[in-house]
């Protein structure tokens, strides 16, 4: 067993992680009253469950970190500074949005991080399920997937590896109420990144543009997936997805507007927040949940 203690620059408000993270159904293992969590982590491709409880307030983050295996320790703590994005001062970004369009939102929900899927493959399979469908819906699938075909460590779920996922039938995801496009796209993409054709480690080191050209020639993945999983798969900064139907209801309902933007005026309202478009897109989403 170990345990370290993390400190980083405020503010930064855990119960609006911790908000943001019980909304989807697979995290369950946290409470928001005892502001903690249990986060799902593959270490050289074995399951650890990592605990981290805020301890401090938001203008002074403390955080206790714990797991069981001290084997692993140091690859965790790596992971987890990262999901969490303690490295990042919200206090620069909330300067930069004091003089902005939408300031009012960014002192509404002050602190608030940019905090990673925990790992890049989840990402970007809940990218594919979540494509073109309700948000609900979208719980609802992703859940019986992960439940159907993932496992489970210390009451956290954990989502299935590509090589598993590499070696369903399609019909095996239509059962679960899948379309024949999504199980094909999901299963196909899968036996992509088993074959090394989709490399993860590759594409953390490439620029945005250099991964939209790489993954947008995979079926089923179109622009909207690639900035979902730039955005919350690798924490990209300056991303803006247009095409988010959540942002547009948020920039109508921030800018008092009859319907819904245009791209036109979404670029002109956006002309202020670069070069934190994606922090631009969290808050104005939080603006609306």
């Amino acid at each position: 067993m170990w345990m370290e203690l993390i400190r980083c620059k405020g503010p930064y408000n855990f119960d609006s992680v911790l908000d943001r993270l019980s909304m989807d159904p697979i995290i369950s293992s946290l409470s928001k009253s005892e502001k903690i969590i249990n986060v799902p982590l593959l270490i050289d491709n074995k399951p650890n469950v990592v605990t981290v409880k805020a301890i401090g307030t938001i203008d002074e983050p403390v955080f206790e970190v714990s797991g069981k295996d001290e084997n692993t320790k140091a690859a965790a703590l790596k992971r987890i500074k990262s999901i969490f994005r303690w490295d990042i001062s919200l206090q620069d970004i909330a300067m930069h949005f004091q003089k902005t369009n939408i300031a009012k939102i960014f002192e509404q929900h002050k602190g608030t991080p940019l905090v990673l899927e925990f790992d890049l493959y989840n990402c970007l399979v809940k990218c594919i399920i979540h494509q073109q469908l309700n948000l609900s819906f979208a719980h609802t699938l992703t859940t019986r997937f992960v439940k159907r075909f993932g496992y489970e460590v210390e009451g956290v779920w954990f989502y299935p590896k590509p090589e598993v996922v590499a070696g369903l039938e399609y019909d095996e995801l239509r059962e679960l109420q899948f379309s024949g496009r999504k199980a094909e796209y999901l299963i196909d993409t899968s036996k992509l990144i088993g074959e090394g054709k989709v490399n993860f480690a590759e594409l953390e080191q490439q620029s945005d543009e250099e991964i939209m050209k790489t993954l947008i020639k995979v079926r089923g993945i179109g622009p909207w997936t690639v900035q979902s999983l730039l955005l919350s798969g690798l924490g990209r900064p300056n991303l803006f997805p247009k095409a988010d139907i959540g942002i547009q209801r948020a920039i109508q309902q921030h800018f008092h507007l009859e319907k819904k933007p245009s791209h036109d005026e979404m670029d002109q309202y956006s002309e202020q927040w670069s070069p934190y478009l994606s922090y631009a897109t969290l808050y104005l989403w939080r603006s609306i949940e």
